[in-house]
Parts: structure tokens; C-alpha cells; sequence
């Protein structure tokens, strides 16, 4: 057996480390625990991880007992998988699904590494509109979850591309291994078909300004630092919106942090409404809320997570109109939103809402 060189790791310049590969202790949970407690007590969230949102409201609107069947849509890092898998206490099964496989594997093998094999909890690799598909097979559920966002590990790592604060290929998919990347979608988009993508997918108020300035380009846009650079262009000199520029006052400088605030925000919506595009995550939902009540065996509790106006939006009619058909016969009437403590510990908890239903 061939001996495997010693790889050192990388270092890096000043007092803490900036990039994701760098930060070789957040990347290693099981082996650097306080550095990574010190990280998420600050409120951040340690590079690679991912901390679950609304863990206590959620188990509290599924109600889970011993005996149960379940399934968890969106896997991601595991956090909400583990926490349902400790009410099950040994007895039913959970199924948790994930459709990057790059994640999944990492996840599964934590959760194995606890103690939890094949007879409690299955992993697998599909999209949670494909419920119908599993509950056929497996006969239904009691509960299920669905959390929305996307998981933190997928954000951090500038090889996935999902932010402009670290530069990597713009790619943006949620499954690597399918479909066309972010850049491959701007390569030949027209200016009015991103202008309505930016409008429906974020709700972008210079929607019409950056599709300009993005299709007008005569070189195509393959990283993320080149998006966030083409969306500053297009906002050079548009006008500062009325808080902004009251805020702002007559100063030069506030007003080039008012500006750089607004190439900001924007950014993170050009990112979102590509992302939602690309990963068709509207056309999913849709199925999946249609799909969901026959997954639920009767008395089922279902709850989903959203981030964002356009899912929320989505989960909220589709609530309505089964409980208006007496499919379901409870449904929450309001959002339940992240306490300010949770917010504090975790600010990526902050646009989150969580609403439930259950099947009569």
C-alpha cells in the first residue's frame, strides 16, 4: 500500500482567516468544538455548518411520537433530521430527502456516526416534490418538514457560487451533477426576461436597470465577483431611495456606504432570483404543496419554512384552499416567526416563517 504524502494545510495572513479554506477549524466541528461554540456564540455560523432554524416551534407544531413515520424534505446538514429522530426515541422511521449530493453524503455520516442506522432512518437522494413517490412506497406519513432555505454549507463554500462575498464560478445549483449554471443562464437571456425574473423571483426594484446592464455585456459573466460588479454598474447613479438618502444627509461618505448598502441588497436579490430560476424552485414547491396532503396519513401535520415573499406566499394558498376543501382541518392562520433571541444567535434566522397544517 502506497504511503500517503502529509498534506499541510493552508495558511493564511493576519490574525484569523478569511477564506473558506482556510478556516480549517470551523471545517472541523467534531475535532475544534471550542473555536466552533466561540463562533456561534459571536452569532455567527461556523464555515461548512449550518444551524437549524425554529427547532423548537417546528417540534412543537409536529407534535411527534414514538412510533411514528415521517419525512424530512430537505436534509441539508441534518440539524432538523436529528432533533425529529430524538422524538421518534428509537421507535418509527424517518425518511430524509436532499438532492446535492455533495452534502448529503457529509450529513449522512454524521447522522450515522450517532447511532442511527437503516431500520430508524433512511436518506434519499430525491427532490421533496417526489413525496407521492415515497409515500406510495413506504404507505404515508404523520409528519412532515420542509425547510426552504438553502443550508449555510452550500452559501460559504465559493465553489457553489451562491454568493457575491467570496469569488467563485457562478453556478448557483442546488444539485451540481444537473442542469445549466447560473452562467450558462445569463449567457443568452434577453434583457426582458431577466428584467420579470428579477422581478418575480425577488421582487428587485431595479430590475430593468441591471437586466440592461447585465445583457448588454460583450463578454459572459462566469464568476460571482463579475455579477456583483455588473449589478454596482447598473446602480452607479441611480437615484438613492428616500430613507437612504435621508439617512445619508449631505456627507460624501455616508452617502457612499448608502450606496454601497443598496449594491448590497440588490446583489443578494439578483443571486436569489437566479437561484430560484435555475433550480426551478417554484415549479417544485408548487408540486410539492399539491403532492402533500395525500403523503399525509390522516391527523398528519405537515410544516414549512420559507424565506422569502414568493414561497410564503405560495404555502399560504395552497393551505387555504385544501382547508376551504376539508382536506385539511387546521391550518395556521398566521406566521410563526423566529424569537429575537434565535434571530441574535443566528442572523440568518431573521426572514423565516413558519407555517403549518394538519390533514383531517
Amino acid at each position: 500500500m502506497e504511503e500517503q504524502k502529509h498534506k499541510r494545510r493552508i495558511h493564511y495572513s493576519g490574525k484569523y482567516p478569511r477564506h473558506f479554506a482556510e478556516k480549517y477549524k470551523e471545517l472541523n466541528p467534531e475535532k475544534y468544538g471550542e473555536e466552533v461554540a466561540h463562533v456561534i456564540a459571536k452569532g455567527n455560523t461556523p464555515a461548512g455548518m449550518h444551524i437549524p432554524i425554529m427547532v423548537e416551534e417546528i417540534l412543537s407544531v409536529l407534535a411527534i411520537q414514538p412510533g411514528e413515520q415521517g419525512f424530512d424534505g430537505t436534509l441539508g446538514y441534518g440539524g432538523h433530521t436529528l432533533a425529529m429522530l430524538e422524538k421518534l426515541a428509537g421507535q418509527g422511521r424517518l425518511y430524509s430527502g436532499d438532492i446535492d449530493p455533495i452534502e448529503s453524503k457529509k450529513t449522512e455520516a454524521r447522522i450515522r456516526e450517532k447511532g442511527y442506522g437503516e431500520e430508524i432512518w433512511q436518506l434519499r437522494n430525491m427532490n421533496f416534490c417526489e413525496i407521492d413517490k415515497l409515500a406510495a412506497e413506504v404507505g404515508g406519513f404523520d409528519f412532515v418538514l420542509a425547510d426552504l432555505g438553502v443550508s449555510s454549507m452550500q452559501i460559504d463554500n465559493p465553489e457553489r457560487g451562491f454568493t457575491f462575498k467570496s469569488d467563485g464560478p457562478l453556478d448557483l445549483r442546488l444539485n451540481p451533477e444537473a442542469g445549466i449554471t447560473a452562467a450558462q443562464r445569463l449567457a443568452d437571456i434577453s434583457k426582458e426576461e431577466l428584467t420579470g425574473m428579477l422581478q418575480e423571483n425577488a421582487d428587485e426594484p431595479y430590475a430593468a436597470e441591471i437586466a440592461r446592464q447585465i445583457t448588454r455585456r460583450r463578454w459572459p459573466i462566469k464568476t460571482t465577483r463579475e455579477l456583483y460588479d455588473e449589478v454596482a454598474k447598473a446602480l452607479a447613479k441611480v437615484e438613492l431611495p428616500p430613507e437612504m438618502k435621508e439617512r445619508a444627509g449631505y456627507s460624501t461618505k455616508k452617502q457612499a456606504l448608502a450606496r454601497e448598502e443598496l449594491i448590497k441588497k440588490s446583489s443578494a436579490r439578483v443571486f436569489q432570483a437566479l437561484r430560484i430560476d435555475i433550480n426551478h424552485e417554484y415549479e417544485v414547491l408548487y408540486e410539492f404543496m399539491e403532492k402533500l396532503p395525500q403523503a399525509l396519513r390522516p391527523g398528519g401535520r405537515a410544516a414549512i419554512l420559507t424565506f422569502h415573499s414568493g414561497e410564503d406566499r405560495i404555502v399560504k394558498k395552497a393551505f387555504k384552499n385544501f382547508f376551504q376543501q376539508g382536506i385539511y382541518r387546521e391550518i395556521s392562520q398566521e406566521v410563526i416567526r423566529p424569537s429575537k433571541e434565535e434571530c441574535y444567535r443566528n442572523s440568518r434566522a431573521h426572514s423565516t416563517k413558519l407555517r403549518w397544517a394538519i390533514k383531517a
